[in-house]
C-alpha cells in the first residue's frame, strides 16, 4: 500500500512538473492566486469600499517593486513620498474624483523631486548632477506609472455603475492576456518583439485579439448593457493598451536585467508582472465609461 501511494505521488509530482514546464510558470499557485483576486473583485461589486484597500495594496506593492528595481540600476527613488502617494492616490481617486487624483499626483511628484534634491546635502546620498537628473526622472516615472495609473481604478469604481465597468474591463484584459499566453505558448512561432519580450508572438497576439473581442462583446452586452459594437471597441482598445503595457514593462525589466519584478505573487512573479497590462487599460476604461455612460 505504501509503495503504491509513493508511486502515485511520484506520478502526480511528475505531471505537475510537466504542466509547469509547458505553461512556463507554477500553474496551480497561479490559478489559485487569480481566483483569490477574482473573489475580491466580485465582493467589491457588492460592496464598493472593499476594493479601496485592494487598490492601495496593489499601488503600494507595485511602487515598492519598481523603486527597488530602479535601485538595482543605481537609481535612487525616495521611498517615503512614493509610498505615501501610493496610499493616498487611490483614496483620492475614489472620494475626490479626477481633479483630486491629479492634485495629489502633481503634489507627490513635486515633493518627491524636492526630497531627492535635499538628499543631495547628505554625503552618503550625493551623486553627480547627471545621476541626480536620472534619479529625478526615475522617481517621477514611478509615481506616474504605478500609483497614478492604479488610482484610475478607484475613479471609475466610484462612478454610478462604475463597479461593473471596472470588473468588465478587468475581465477583457485578463481574457486578452490568457488568450495571448495560451495560443502563444503552444502555437507561437513568429516573434513580435524578440529584443524586448522574447515570449511574445504574433500568433499569441491573434489569440489575444480573438479572446478580447469575444469577451468585450459579452461584457458589453451583459455587464454594461451596451450594444455589441461597444464591446468590440472595448476589446480592441484593451488589446492595444494591454499589449503596449506588457511590452513596456518587459522593456523596463530588460533594461534593468531582471526576469520578474519580485516573487511576491505566487505563480505570477511580482505585482507589476500582473498589473503591466491592466494599468494603462484603467484610463481607457474610464474614458469608455465617460463616452458611453
Amino acid at each position: 500500500m505504501a509503495a503504491d501511494f509513493e508511486a502515485f505521488e511520484a506520478q502526480l509530482r511528475e505531471a505537475n512538473e510537466e504542466l509547469n514546464r509547458r505553461s512556463g510558470r507554477p500553474l496551480i499557485p497561479a490559478i489559485l492566486t487569480g481566483l483569490g483576486f477574482g473573489v475580491l473583485l466580485v465582493v467589491g461589486v457588492i460592496w464598493k469600499p472593499v476594493l479601496i484597500p485592494v487598490a492601495v495594496a496593489m499601488a503600494t506593492l507595485g511602487s515598492a517593486e519598481l523603486s527597488n528595481a530602479f535601485r538595482l540600476k543605481g537609481r535612487r527613488v525616495p521611498r517615503i513620498p512614493l509610498l505615501v502617494v501610493a496610499v493616498v492616490g487611490p483614496v483620492a481617486g475614489y472620494f475626490l474624483g479626477v481633479g483630486g487624483l491629479w492634485a495629489v499626483t502633481l503634489a507627490a511628484v513635486v515633493v518627491l523631486l524636492l526630497w531627492r534634491v535635499v538628499e543631495q546635502l547628505v554625503p552618503a546620498f550625493r551623486v553627480t548632477p547627471g545621476a541626480l537628473v536620472r534619479d529625478l526622472g526615475a522617481g517621477a516615472f514611478t509615481i506616474l506609472y504605478v500609483p497614478f495609473l492604479a488610482s484610475w481604478s478607484m475613479v471609475l469604481h466610484a462612478q454610478p455603475g462604475g463597479e461593473w465597468w471596472l470588473l468588465g474591463a478587468l475581465v477583457v484584459v485578463v481574457a486578452n492576456d490568457t488568450g495571448a499566453w495560451a495560443i502563444g505558448r503552444f502555437f507561437g512561432r513568429h516573434k513580435m518583439a524578440p529584443r524586448i519580450s522574447p515570449g511574445k508572438s504574433w500568433e499569441g497576439f491573434a489569440g489575444g485579439l480573438a479572446s478580447a473581442v469575444v469577451a468585450g462583446v459579452l461584457v458589453g452586452m451583459l455587464m454594461w448593457q451596451q450594444p455589441w459594437w461597444v464591446g468590440v471597441v472595448a476589446g480592441l482598445a484593451f488589446l492595444v493598451t494591454g499589449t503596449l503595457g506588457d511590452l513596456a514593462e518587459s522593456l523596463i525589466k530588460r533594461d534593468i536585467g531582471i526576469k520578474d519584478m519580485s516573487s511576491w505573487v505566487p505563480g505570477h512573479g511580482g505585482v507589476l508582472d500582473r498589473l503591466d497590462s491592466i494599468l494603462p487599460s484603467l484610463v481607457v476604461a474610464f474614458g469608455l465609461y465617460s463616452v458611453f455612460v
